[in-house]
């Protein structure tokens, strides 16, 4: 839940603020809005409903492991990617942009992004070092 309302109330301000124009933070660092209406680093662009069917059964499939997750910690690290990817689809089923995603922080490097996005990637990360840990990917 935090990660869902961290991103929707970084998303509002994003959309109120960026709006007016981008702001520069440091170095390639940039808040600026875009719209993705693909999927990561936007494949699938123009697919919206192909996108928001996967990423449903994605987290009704995600729910079922944090249920049956071992540990409290690898729930935890599940509900990183739930919450990233609830953020996301609620920008796609609720938002208004056509099933577009808000995106707004940019390295220049990297395809921009958003709070859902990093969650999704540091429980992923964390997810592998977890099943490391625990011999199941050995």
């Amino acid at each position: 839940m935090v990660v869902v309302a961290s991103d929707q109330l970084t998303k509002w301000w994003a959309v109120d603020r960026l709006s007016h124009g981008q702001i520069h933070v440091i170095g390639t660092l940039d808040l600026q809005l875009t719209r993705n209406t693909g999927s990561a680093f936007s494949l699938l662009r123009g697919q919206t409903v192909l996108v928001t069917l996967v990423a449903s059964i994605l987290v009704i499939v995600l729910l079922v492991l944090v249920w049956r997750s071992p540990t409290d910690g690898r729930a935890a690290i599940l509900g990183l990617i739930v919450g990233g990817a609830l953020g996301n689809l609620s920008d796609r089923l609720f938002r208004g942009d056509h099933g577009a995603v808000v995106d707004f922080i940019a390295l220049h490097f990297w395809p921009t992004f958003n709070v859902a996005d990093a969650s999704i990637v540091v429980g992923c990360v964390l997810l592998v070092i977890s099943l490391l840990r625990s011999g199941r990917l050995s």
